[in-house]
């Protein structure tokens, strides 16, 4: 079921109903949202519902045990026991046939040759998601920043509430359990807002991501019959596809939650407006990049220590992180790149300079402003390059392409609609780039005839620049 399906239009209201018709009865809300994820879930593959609730019960047990045992030893037997399986379920379904082919390539290198034996499986959708969900809530219970959840609804609710199950955001325990077991009363001014995201990461999603992955795909599938301008261009789809589509899946999850009184993680925060590569990670897949640096980076050392340490600990967050968005050589150079991108940074201690909205208060950047925005937007759109590439070969002939004197030509495609859509989505966002998200304050102080005028015009966008259904990129992950 996706979000920008008739299928979710129905389901949704169904689900808000009945919900707001238990107020006040907590327990009863908490199963109704837990069914309906079970049931949204259900609906991509049902199969992999036995897989998601077993990984639920596992961490669920062994969080209990930890939690009750006295011995350090056993306390450390059901940590590792619930990593492992966790681990143990995303390396079989999701890197198993990467490693076991980079083998039988890396033998044959050497002259051996070898018939891999891989498996023919279904990638179960948010798998990468959910499984981070426990390992948080298990890792916080054995390093004692938690205490087990007792109430197993709860807990099951936490893992799998269904606008973040397939996609995320990545939450915390120490975020959205309190919010579960507290109790929850409707609030108009919330829902609206709710909605007013809602429609945005529609608009997104719809009219800019799904309108450049047409163009995207055509250009990347035939790269090497097309000059460097449109290549060029190509690479430019692409970058808006991505963060369009990505960040308004989380626009309508966090949106769809509202709906319901729970406030999730912010996942992104108009990072193609970073003034170098440190800030742009502050801003993109922010659930993510803090999971990894909570649970990874910090543990290894940070940036503490020496030179080593930290060139060390930076090259395998990056790479760790391409690697969690996919099995191939691919994410892994695009994880690569972006640790190159920020090792500067890091060594010279300029890392966290730019840690406010850039021209806060303001209409306009500065020209040093721009100038950082254009660099980084730049250096970001080659990475993704590597990211969207078929493989390193496509990757790296996609950009020899681009070198070529044809980049001075003429792009020889020219969907100029899609362009000036494109364009005022970036007028837009940069106007709301203070607002959790671009359209959360625009028009509340018009009157009520043209605020719904505005509403009703990006509806009337939406239904009329659609196109082809299309599933959202990171459910690949």
């Amino acid at each position: 079921m996706l979000f920008n399906s008739i299928d979710f239009a129905i389901f949704l209201p169904i689900v808000f109903g009945l919900y707001w018709l238990a107020n006040n009865k907590l327990k009863l809300q908490n199963i109704l949202l837990l069914v309906a994820s079970y049931f949204f879930y259900a609906c991509w593959d049902w199969r992999f519902m036995f897989l998601l609730i077993f990984s639920t019960l596992l961490d669920y047990f062994t969080g209990l045990k930890m939690s009750e045992t006295n011995s350090a030893g056993m306390k450390k037997f059901w940590f590792w026991l619930s990593i492992s399986v966790n681990l143990g379920f995303l390396g079989i379904f999701k890197y198993y046939n990467f490693f076991v082919t980079s083998f039988a390539d890396g033998l044959s290198q050497l002259g051996l040759h070898v018939n891999p034996w891989t498996i023919k499986i279904i990638l179960p959708i948010g798998i990468s998601f959910y499984t981070f969900h426990g390992l948080s809530y298990v890792i916080d219970i054995y390093k004692d920043r938690i205490k087990a959840e007792k109430n197993f609804i709860d807990y099951a609710l936490f893992v799998s509430f269904f606008p973040l199950l397939v996609a995320g955001p990545i939450e915390r325990a120490t975020h959205l359990l309190p919010q579960i077991q507290r109790e929850r009363h409707f609030n108009y001014a919330k829902a609206v807002d709710g909605l007013r995201q809602i429609l945005w990461g529609l608009f997104k999603k719809i009219v800019i991501a799904d309108n450049c992955a047409e163009y995207a795909n055509q250009i990347f599938n035939h790269s090497a019959t097309y000059s460097g301008s449109t290549l060029v261009l190509g690479a430019l789809f692409f970058t808006f596809q991505i963060y369009a589509d990505f960040s308004g899946y989380s626009d309508i999850a966090l949106g769809t939650a509202r709906l319901f009184g729970i406030e999730l993680l912010r996942n992104f925060a108009y990072p193609y407006f970073s003034r170098d590569i440190a800030e742009f990670w502050r801003r993109w897949h922010i659930s993510l990049s803090s999971w990894f640096r909570d649970y990874l980076y910090i543990p290894l050392g940070g940036s503490r220590g020496g030179t080593w340490m930290k060139v060390r600990n930076t090259f395998i967050i990056f790479i760790v992180s391409g690697f969690w968005h996919g099995a191939a050589w691919t994410f892994i150079v695009w994880g690569a790149l972006n640790a190159v991108y920020f090792l500067p940074l890091l060594l010279t201690n300029n890392n966290r300079n730019n840690l406010e909205t850039v021209a806060q208060g303001k209409t306009f950047p500065t020209f040093r402003e721009f100038f950082s925005i254009l660099l980084t937007f730049g250096l970001t759109v080659l990475a993704w390059i590597f990211f969207r590439a078929a493989d390193i070969h496509h990757a790296i002939s996609y950009i020899a392409g681009i070198f070529k004197p044809s980049l001075f030509s003429i792009p020889e495609v020219k969907p100029l609609t899609v362009i000036l859509l494109v364009i005022l989505f970036v007028l837009i966002e940069w106007r709301g780039r203070e607002q959790p998200y671009a359209i959360a304050d625009f028009g509340l102080q018009w009157k009520k005839p043209l605020r719904y005028a505005l509403y009703y015009a990006i509806i009337f966008a939406i239904i009329w620049f659609g196109g082809k259904e299309q599933e959202f990129i990171y459910f690949q992950f």
